[in-house]
């Protein structure tokens, strides 16, 4: 009885505390040791991309952006030291654009 008391009591404790580093919306420590300033709210790509459904080499690629296109920046994340996924959202006009388009993901720098 003891023993099943103390697994589910681990098991709980692993399962809520364990998801706030995923990047789906947890923390992360290092959010802003890179390039990029705390200022930074909006970037214009300067060579053509792809936007990702998440940050990682198996992802989907869910559209490709043109030189020129602009983002605004929502958050950073750093899979290792050579990669850095950044999670955008793609400028639009609310009223007049299809409310099925995608408009958020996940470009690689």
């Amino acid at each position: 009885m003891i023993n099943n008391i103390l697994k589910n009591f681990c098991l709980i404790t692993f399962a809520l505390i364990a998801p706030i580093t995923l990047p789906a919306g947890g923390i992360q420590k290092s959010l802003y040791q890179n390039e990029f300033s705390n200022n930074t709210n909006e970037i214009i790509l300067n060579l053509n991309t792809s936007l990702y459904s998440f940050p990682g080499i198996n992802a989907k690629e869910l559209l490709d952006l043109n030189v020129g296109t602009t983002l605004t920046v929502l958050r950073n994340w750093k899979v290792s030291e050579n990669e850095l996924w950044i999670r955008v959202e793609l400028a639009s006009n609310k009223f007049l654009d299809d409310p099925n388009k995608i408009k958020k993901g996940w470009i690689k720098m």
